[in-house]
């Protein structure tokens, strides 16, 4: 029951908070995108950008401070490698906050946050994942599903073609992070289940992304 709790938290905290995205449910290439090109550097952000880049600052950290902690409680080198990928997440998206000059909502501690929702969140998240070790690498594969529908719903908010790039490249890690945890929840004797009905058919999509070849050329991240 908790499990099953949890999955629920994870799901209505994010998606709340950064709107559903049903795109997702199309061609199942995932990670693609709105929003027009073009020379923008001086081109002010929409407020939905700002919001946007902002919401993912702080959700790509819940996603590393998440690893960083379920790594030191069952020593698994994935959460390691998955939290190093996660912050060169935050650092891609840390660099449009630094161009368009906003105001980073990061604080330095792990597991310490600005969005009291993502502080419930991340709380919950620690306590499912630190009822065993499968329980950890589904805590995993469940940010992971809700990063990529978080990250797509920005993508198609976008206008500017550093951010879409931004979060192309992220999408891309996103879901390579979603393939390792669910070949290791599978290879330690789990199974893996899709999270919330984050849109038609999301267990579908979800299940065959899972089990699909690992990409090779995503950016930021492998």
């Amino acid at each position: 029951m908790l499990k099953q709790a949890l999955i629920l938290v994870l799901s209505v905290s994010l998606l709340t908070l950064s709107g559903l995205s049903t795109s997702l449910a199309g061609p199942r290439g995932g990670g693609g995108g709105g929003g027009s090109g073009g020379t923008d550097d001086y081109v002010p952000l929409s407020g939905d950008e700002i919001t946007g880049l902002l919401f993912m600052r702080e959700e790509e950290k819940v996603a590393r401070d998440s690893y960083i902690t379920l790594g030191g409680i069952w020593k698994l080198t994935i959460f390691a490698n998955i939290a190093e990928s996660e912050q060169s997440h935050m650092d891609a998206i840390g660099k449009l906050i630094d161009k368009y000059d906003l105001e980073d909502p990061v604080i330095p501690g792990v597991g310490e946050y600005t969005d009291h929702h993502l502080q419930d969140l991340y709380d919950a998240l620690m306590l499912w994942g630190g009822q065993s070790m499968l329980d950890g690498l589904h805590v995993g594969a469940a940010i992971e599903e809700t990063d990529i529908v978080d990250i797509q719903h920005q993508i198609e908010l976008a206008n500017h073609a550093d951010v879409i790039s931004t979060y192309q490249n992220l999408m891309c890690g996103s879901r390579n992070h979603l393939r390792a945890f669910v070949r290791q929840i599978e290879n330690n004797g789990g199974t893996y289940t899709p999270g919330a009905d984050y849109f038609p058919d999301s267990d579908i999509y979800f299940w065959d992304l899972a089990h699909s070849e690992m990409e090779r050329d995503c950016k930021t991240a492998d």
